[in-house]
């Protein structure tokens, strides 16, 4: 008996029917996620073989920035709701992320500087000082600040996007909210605060997870969403901690290109923690 060849194994097994599919009519891999867009949108401005790098590591961020937005505004949502099973899933997945963005710094760490300077001149003034995709995602986490809305001023659109985020709920007004919906005493000035002001730590918050940490069985779900909180909170930090390192590396204290203090400033950013009474409560549990 001949033996047949591997296209024709698989033919006759029916594994390669679906390789000559006619996509004429149908949408292809390509189509569904509009590649022709996406890999066309890396336009260097210099020969330089680096700045590739450069463009993608920044663009995929701003994706994975989008995808984190995505899976926070539901899970605020939800928990304003008094739902808190799914957002700890979401949340989950926000800290998955943060795990992809953290770990773009050491590819991007692989450019010198010798290399950075040879196309840093064409940026002009863009800089990640000017993610609003980023801002957004602080505002979110409590890091509120009207003054970080000036950068996009020029911006009609975004900049009533960037205020109307500024006013909005966050990831930590929402769980406070949940503390006070089953029962625990929360203080008036902290569930009717201005929220385009950054949060400010407050005796009865702690007080009230104090109680969720002590009664772990009676209040798990608060207690997981919390927990999922700390996660989140730890890698805003651990990745704006490996951004400082980065940037130190390949520009040292030099201004960054949009005008910011570069590392002075990033250093400064470390100074501020998100859900402060989830750390604070550690020492006296």
């Amino acid at each position: 008996m001949p033996h047949m060849n591997k296209n024709e194994d698989d033919a006759k097994s029916g594994l390669g029917k679906d390789i000559h599919t006619d996509f004429k009519k149908e949408m292809s891999y390509g189509d569904y996620l509009q590649l022709d867009k996406v890999l066309s949108s890396q336009q260097r401005l210099s020969a330089h073989h680096d700045e590739m790098l450069f463009i993608i590591i920044h663009q995929a961020s701003e994706l994975w920035m989008k995808l984190i937005l995505h899976e926070l505004s539901a899970a605020i949502r939800c928990i304003r709701c008094g739902e808190l099973e799914a957002p700890c899933k979401m949340l989950s997945r926000v800290s998955r992320i943060q795990q992809q963005l953290i770990q773009s710094w050491s590819v991007l760490s692989t450019l010198t500087p010798a290399e950075y300077m040879e196309f840093r001149d064409k940026l002009g003034h863009a800089s990640g000082f000017q993610s609003y995709q980023n801002r957004l995602i602080e505002f979110a986490l409590g890091n509120k600040n009207v003054h970080m809305l000036a950068v996009f001023r020029h911006q009609p659109e975004l900049y009533a996007q960037m205020q109307k985020a500024l006013h909005e709920p966050g990831l930590y007004d929402a769980a406070i909210e949940a503390l006070a919906a089953r029962g625990l005493p929360i203080d008036g000035e902290c569930l009717g605060r201005d929220l385009s002001q950054q949060y400010q730590p407050h005796a009865s918050v702690e007080a009230a997870w104090l109680t969720v940490y002590r009664n772990v069985d009676k209040y798990w779900d608060l207690y997981e969403l919390a927990e999922k909180m700390v996660d989140i909170g730890s890698g805003q930090q651990l990745w704006r901690y490996n951004h400082m390192i980065t940037v130190e590396r390949i520009i040292g204290h030099k201004q960054g290109t949009g005008g910011s203090s570069g590392v002075t400033y990033l250093k400064k950013a470390l100074e501020q923690h998100f859900f402060p009474e989830l750390w604070s409560l550690r020492t006296k549990l």
